[in-house]
């Protein structure tokens, strides 16, 4: 089993880098610190000069692999939600009764993320707070119909299907089942963010939106 999963690879579009990151030990390098440092300081402070410096390395090494930090971001998005299909798939895969199956999948889908061993050059709760803070940045621009065209928000796209999939297995007359299953997932990613900067407007009594979805869920699928 450890040999399997050393080997694994989360699949991403290859449309959303130039050359494939994982194929080298640059490539991983630029995946490793751009994630430590966009967590640090923001998207919008990011730059591949900066990058460079950081990993000693000439800004026009990164271009040959990302066309520009918009790509990379869509890239970090893809892998991250490549990742949580994984764990979703991998945790949900012997549950056989379909309400179990999808509280276990809103479960997977939002938790606080922990690190994953098995891909030693990601750092997952970096990555997790960059998906909070800055997802929507990867896709709220002129060019996203384009891109979605080319495949890059297939990972997330999937994401969305399988949990649709779950809740029809639920209820198969609820007929906006893949609405439902979008919400759940920006509401867990919305909840986090307010948590954090709006805790005004927000409850207190959960440290995880999960109740919050379950009961929503429950409450909608009734």
């Amino acid at each position: 089993m450890d040999k399997l999963l050393a080997s694994l690879r989360i699949s991403i579009s290859n449309s959303t880098y130039k050359k494939d990151p994982e194929s080298s030990d640059l490539g991983k390098k630029i995946i490793e610190e751009s994630i430590l440092m966009i967590d640090s300081e923001g998207f919008e402070s990011f730059t591949f000069k900066k990058l460079g410096d950081q990993i000693q390395s000439n800004e026009s090494s990164i271009y040959r692999y990302f066309e520009n930090k918009h790509k990379l971001l869509l890239y970090l998005c893809s892998w991250y939600w490549g990742w949580i299909e994984y764990n979703l798939v991998l945790s949900c895969f012997s549950i056989s009764d379909p309400k179990e199956k999808l509280f276990k999948a809103i479960e997977i889908i939002s938790r606080e993320v922990c690190e994953d061993s098995t891909f030693t050059f990601i750092n997952e709760p970096a990555l997790f707070r960059i998906i909070i803070n800055e997802n929507a940045k990867s896709f709220l621009t002129k060019k996203v119909d384009e891109e979605n065209k080319q495949g890059g928000f297939e990972s997330y796209k999937r994401l969305i299907n399988r949990l649709n999939e779950m809740i029809l297995g639920v209820c198969p007359t609820y007929p906006f089942a893949k609405s439902l299953a979008n919400s759940i997932v920006e509401i867990s990613l919305n909840q986090y963010f307010v948590r954090d900067h709006f805790k005004s407007i927000t409850d207190k009594n959960y440290t995880t939106p999960k109740d919050f979805i379950l009961d929503l869920v429950q409450k909608t699928l009734v």
